[in-house]
């Protein structure tokens, strides 16, 4: 008898799971939802079905608005306004940018409407346009991601011109020009120079959108090794060489970048226009009408005018015991005149040819205590270094960096980028 009862157990229990089988089955092929040819829908990186619209791609060009550019859309002026006043939260379209791109989406049917249409503040950042009986405006921040790279090679000729030979960006020339502007003269760099570089840069999938900062670099230059490791000191990132004094110091190593010395400081040199020979108290830095050129130093400017053979001629005394002059300028920075307090680093005046010049080039000179000097030849010192208590941290930070820079072969790697960053040095 119990057999039985078991066996009617076990039929029942197979019965009941075939039915649901069975309906599980019926359900699979009635649904709406499951389908057997699948449609793969294919979208750009704004979100935007490809196969849906026709696609007009733009650039912003100088002194144009967004009305400009929407006026072959036959948006109306009210929907223009409306655009202005739902975006104004985050984004503030009376500001967009010459350069900037952006694209409209056009139906793709017989009415040839537009339908929406993006603007790229950034590589990362993007604003889209809904376009029907209202306006739909949507900001969108991209998430990216930040990855370490390491970098070397040699130079063959100037700093900029190498890292672009070797199809390296050019904000990382700038970069690494800024941290060792108190230790090394760009303009004196010579072939067979090297460097070596640990660096971040920001990643949009698979693109480097941006470079950013170098956490330790070494150049040689002339046999001579300079180093800068970035470190965190007060909560403030700066950049300490390997003995933890900061690179930071009183005068920059030059008032220009990247160009080259076409005459150096000399007591007596054949003088190119008057042909004879006089002293070249200074230092000629060749470079094209319009280089900017900066203060060595903090200052007050003690002259800005036309000074008959200096041309445009800017002076600066920075203390008590230096100056720095400044001949032969095209024109003056902005706010430059007799009075003006400026920083280390400020555009006081741009590269020209004014006065007695044979070409495009700046003539820079040094004082010492009143009297002119050979300012290669000076020494500034460090205004500060690691606290005590932080080399712990610093050395550590530093064998650490030091150790990937050692693995390092002179190789150079390409560093490009997919879309230019809004700043650029």
């Amino acid at each position: 008898m119990n057999f039985i009862r078991e066996k009617i157990k076990y039929l029942f229990a197979y019965f009941l799971i075939v039915i649901i089988i069975s309906g599980c089955t019926d359900n699979d092929e009635k649904s709406p939802y499951i389908k057997s040819d699948a449609v793969n829908i294919e979208y750009d990186r704004f979100g935007f079905p490809i196969d849906s619209f026709n696609v007009v791609k733009g650039e912003i060009k100088k002194n144009q608005f967004l009305s400009d550019i929407l006026t072959s859309t036959n948006i109306s002026s009210s929907k223009i306004n409306e655009i202005y006043t739902k975006a104004k939260s985050f984004f503030d379209f009376k500001k967009i940018k010459p350069g900037n791109k952006y694209r409209f989406y056009i139906n793709n049917d017989s009415s040839n409407s537009l339908n929406s249409f993006v603007y790229e503040i950034n590589p990362k950042e993007f604003v889209t346009v809904g376009i029907s009986d209202s306006i739909d405006v949507n900001y969108v921040k991209r998430e990216t991601r930040i990855e370490e790279r390491t970098i070397s090679g040699v130079i063959t000729s100037s700093l900029y011109q190498t890292f672009y030979d070797n199809n390296i960006s050019p904000i990382l020339a700038a970069k690494l020009a800024d941290i060792f502007a108190w230790q090394i003269d760009f303009y004196t760099i010579q072939k067979n120079d090297c460097y070596f570089i640990v660096f971040e840069v920001e990643k949009l999938g698979d693109e480097v959108i941006d470079v950013g900062e170098i956490k330790a670099a070494k150049f040689i230059h002339n046999s001579e090794e300079f180093n800068a490791f970035m470190f965190n000191q007060d909560g403030k990132y700066e950049y300490f060489d390997e003995n933890g004094k900061s690179l930071v110091k009183a005068f920059l190593k030059a008032p220009l970048k990247f160009k080259r010395i076409s005459s150096n400081f000399s007591r007596s040199r054949l003088h190119p226009i008057l042909r004879t020979y006089k002293p070249h108290l200074g230092i000629d830095y060749a470079a094209a009408v319009g280089t900017p050129v900066q203060a060595i130093g903090d200052g007050i400017i003690l002259e800005a005018r036309r000074n008959g053979a200096a041309g445009n001629y800017v002076k600066i005394k920075h203390n008590e015991n230096y100056s720095s002059g400044y001949m032969h300028l095209s024109k003056y920075g902005k706010g430059i005149r007799k009075g003006t307090r400026v920083q280390q680093g400020q555009v006081i005046g741009f590269v020209g040819t004014t006065g007695r010049s044979t070409g495009p080039h700046l003539d820079f000179r040094f004082w010492k205590n009143g009297i002119l000097v050979n300012y290669l030849t000076q020494k500034f010192f460090s205004s500060k270094s690691i606290l005590v208590e932080n080399f712990p941290e610093f050395n550590l930070l530093k064998d650490n960096l030091n150790a990937k820079i050692d693995r390092m072969k002179i190789i150079s790697t390409a560093v490009t980028l997919e879309h230019a960053p809004e700043n650029t040095h």
